[in-house]
């Protein structure tokens, strides 16, 4: 089964989406940002029911409990249930693939529909006549692999065949979160970059929070015009998630850089070794400061959860934002 969640889904409904999906079964991938495979095998006969009534159940109570109705695909395999939610028009239903029809439902899709085949592969596929993925089904493996390349073209036979031995395997929230910012021009000015930065800051705390988990480490990574990259990775002291402790380890790393007059065109904030926050360890403050910042950041989440997370913010990156 697979399935696919609105777009834009927050952190922690999506969280929920997998804790709803693990109640139908054990087996669940988590595919960020908005989708998860689910392995039926086991909960068909746990159930007592068939694929499409479980598919069903899914949709229903994530309606019902989380407000948000889902594509779900039901196949052989991980290509065909991906290909499957994929064909579902609306914001939300139920497809499921027969094993017996698997192959005249795929041959009738057009190229692009088959899951895991991007658009410039669709594109060189149709500039030499393939526009169905019957007719990539039919086309013998070494010309599609002339075509593709070695790898990708296997692939892409083998699924159009319906081919696909990949087993769902379990999988909860990945272990590390990334926000970027891509500059328009080639930035120079350092205020604009601490801002940049400051940003990127602010939207890794929320995304971790929402998604109830704190980093042991970040990675700064800066993209130079000409295509130069630098990065860097330092530990917390203590894995947080709260704005206040990723800053200033995010202006340690920055300050490392020593940036004289290199024209920035990106920058990249990477939090590692992800823990769920909670299991970690709360230490005594006596800081009444720091506790004042983290119930006005707790606030400021909730404002962002109604309202929006562009509503709020640090003054400096509003002001140069404006």
């Amino acid at each position: 089964m697979h399935v696919r969640c609105p777009d834009r889904l927050p952190e922690g409904t999506y969280r929920r989406m997998l804790e709803l999906l693990a109640d139908i079964s054990p087996v669940v991938q988590a595919l960020p940002p908005s989708a998860a495979l689910v392995q039926l095998k086991g909960a068909l006969r746990y159930h007592g029911t068939d694929a499409r009534r479980l598919g069903e159940i899914v949709r229903v109570r994530s309606v019902s409990r989380l407000g948000v109705d889902v594509r779900v695909g039901i196949g052989a395999s991980i290509t065909v249930a991906a290909t499957a939610s994929a064909q579902i028009t609306g914001p939300g239903g139920v497809l499921a693939v027969d094993p017996d029809h698997m192959a005249d439902w795929l041959a009738q899709l057009p190229v692009d529909a088959l899951y895991g085949i991007g658009p410039r592969q669709a594109a060189t596929l149709r500039e030499y006549g393939i526009h169905y993925i019957g007719a990539l089904a039919a086309v013998p493996p070494a010309t599609v692999q002339r075509l593709l390349g070695g790898s990708a073209g296997r692939l892409a036979t083998d699924r159009a065949r319906g081919i696909d031995p990949r087993p769902v395997v379990p999988r909860a929230l990945p272990a590390s979160a990334t926000v970027s910012r891509r500059f328009d021009r080639h930035v120079l000015d350092g205020a604009d970059v601490r801002a940049a930065l400051l940003e990127l800051v602010v939207r890794l705390g929320h995304l971790l929070r929402g998604r109830g988990q704190a980093a042991r480490a970040l990675t700064l990574t800066l993209s130079f015009a000409g295509g130069g990259r630098w990065d860097r990775t330092r530990r917390l002291v203590e894995a947080s998630a709260h704005d206040e402790d990723l800053r200033l380890l995010a202006y340690q790393l920055m300050d490392a850089a020593a940036l004289q007059r290199g024209r920035l065109t990106g920058l990249a904030l990477k939090a590692e070794d992800l823990a769920e926050a909670g299991q970690i360890a709360q230490q005594i403050s006596f800081d009444g400061s720091r506790e004042a910042r983290l119930v006005a950041e707790s606030a400021v989440d909730r404002v962002r959860a109604r309202f929006g997370a562009q509503v709020i913010g640090p003054a400096t990156v509003f002001r140069r934002a404006s």
